[in-house]
């Protein structure tokens, strides 16, 4: 029972340590330029979170002779380029990402059940105006 709940309370503690913010005093944070690095957790390799600005946008980390980000298979000798490795490949998936995903027209719109229609949606219902060639379109 006794080594239980030490367990338990080990886990708690050790859980604490990994969510700390970059804010948190008791936060093992790097700074480097436009990054702070929060060490989670990890002797070979050393977790760190990466921040750039008030947003996390992954994770790299530190080995004895390199540092790598996990998204790519190179080798860096510095933490602030494995962090821009990082934040180029985030850049470059968020905008294929947008370019694959087309929004859906109003017209598609309007044939999806309103439960599953987000905020951003409604909104571009509610500014839709009917073409002359959708006007005439009738609800079945």
């Amino acid at each position: 029972m006794i080594t239980t709940f030490l367990q338990q309370t080990e886990l708690e503690e050790s859980l604490d340590k990994i969510l700390l913010p970059p804010s948190d005093p008791n936060a093992e944070v790097q700074e480097i330029p436009g990054y702070k690095l929060v060490y989670v957790n990890g002797a070979c390799p050393r977790t760190y979170r990466v921040y750039k600005g008030d947003s996390m946008i992954g994770v790299i980390f530190q080995y004895i002779t390199h540092w790598s980000n996990g998204v790519d298979s190179l080798r860096y000798a510095e933490p602030v380029d494995a962090a821009v490795g990082l934040d180029n490949f985030m850049k470059v998936a968020r905008v294929s990402k947008a370019t694959t995903e087309q929004s859906p027209t109003e017209e598609e719109l309007l044939d999806i059940e309103f439960d599953a229609l987000t905020s951003e949606e409604w909104e571009r219902l509610k500014r839709y105006v009917p073409t002359p060639e959708t006007r005439d379109l009738v609800a079945a």
